[in-house]
């Protein structure tokens, strides 16, 4: 049996409303089993993120972290993902790792922003000036047409750079930029709040992606205790990140108070009610998800 080897050069073909449509299906299949590993030496790591879904197969998602390695020439993070058959566990394909990690970080925000969104917001504030910020403006131009874009960065030239790339207006004073959208997506390495809930006008929806540790958020107490609360998959950041765990923690919200995660996209339970409320959906990734991402992907490369 041969094993398939998909590269960057996919992407010329890959769809972001095709991904999100893969997605909602893959959230229709039987519920994901997923564990991650990290293993270290010194500033160096490997971790590892596997996923398993009865009818589509099993990913592992495996990348190296060498913070030395630019210093050669060397890209600081390597790595691949492999999938492997449902039937009888065998390598199927080495998927593209940065392809992977682009799209279904970029595609799991799209997803929560067409169904949390208000249908008629065209104004988006980006928070960040990174690839991710990057992959959000390419994701919601394809989902939202006639979008306006702002960017806010610390790094004024990051700002300017991003601004030059995508057309998008830099904006001076991030109060006055979140005031006035009606999607803010946070793309950042904060870990503490960048984001005020005071600033929200009604019926903002918020893509959070940067946080990913326990001693990382992106928006404070107050947006979280005003919005209506999503996450894309409960298992990977209720207990997990910062974004939840903080607030949870200080009572603002409870568990309970987080409505719902992509398995709930069929029963109608992840989605906006009224045209006023505060959304807010945690995009915490997940092994589950990069499968679900890889296997779209391979269908394309075999024509599908």
């Amino acid at each position: 049996m041969s094993i398939e080897i998909v590269g960057p050069e996919i992407e010329a073909k890959l769809d972001w409303l095709a991904l999100t449509r893969a997605l909602e299906a893959g959230h229709g299949l039987p519920r994901a089993e997923v564990g991650d590993t990290l293993l270290q030496r010194g500033g160096d790591t490997l971790l590892t993120r596997s996923a398993w879904i009865e009818g589509m197969g099993i990913a592992v998602k495996a990348a190296t972290i060498y913070p030395e390695n630019p210093k050669s020439g060397v890209p600081a993070i390597n790595g691949a993902v492999t999938l492997f058959a449902d039937a009888d566990g065998c390598l199927e394909a080495l998927v593209d790792f940065t392809v992977v990690t682009k799209w279904k970080t970029a595609g799991d925000s799209l997803l929560a922003a067409l169904k949390l969104a208000r249908k008629d917001a065209r104004e988006i504030l980006i928070v960040g000036a990174g690839p991710v910020a990057l992959s959000m403006v390419e994701a919601y131009r394809s989902g939202i047409p006639g979008a306006r874009f702002t960017v806010w960065a610390r790094n004024d030239r990051a700002a300017g750079d991003f601004a030059e790339k995508t057309g998008a207006r830099v904006a001076a004073d991030l109060e006055t930029a979140a005031r006035r959208a009606e999607i803010i997506a946070t793309a950042t390495m904060a870990t503490a709040p960048v984001i005020r809930g005071d600033w929200l006008q009604p019926g903002t929806h918020l893509d959070l992606i940067g946080a990913y540790r326990p001693d990382m958020r992106e928006v404070d107490d107050t947006a979280m205790r005003r919005a209506r609360v999503f996450v894309d998959a409960r298992v990977t950041t209720v207990h997990h990140i910062g974004e939840l765990i903080d607030p949870i923690a200080s009572g603002a919200i409870r568990e309970a108070d987080v409505l719902g995660d992509f398995y709930d996209l069929s029963t109608g339970r992840f989605a906006r009610h009224g045209e006023d409320e505060i959304t807010i959906c945690k995009n915490g990734g997940g092994a589950h998800l990069d499968l679900m991402t890889a296997r779209y992907i391979l269908g394309v490369a075999r024509g599908g």
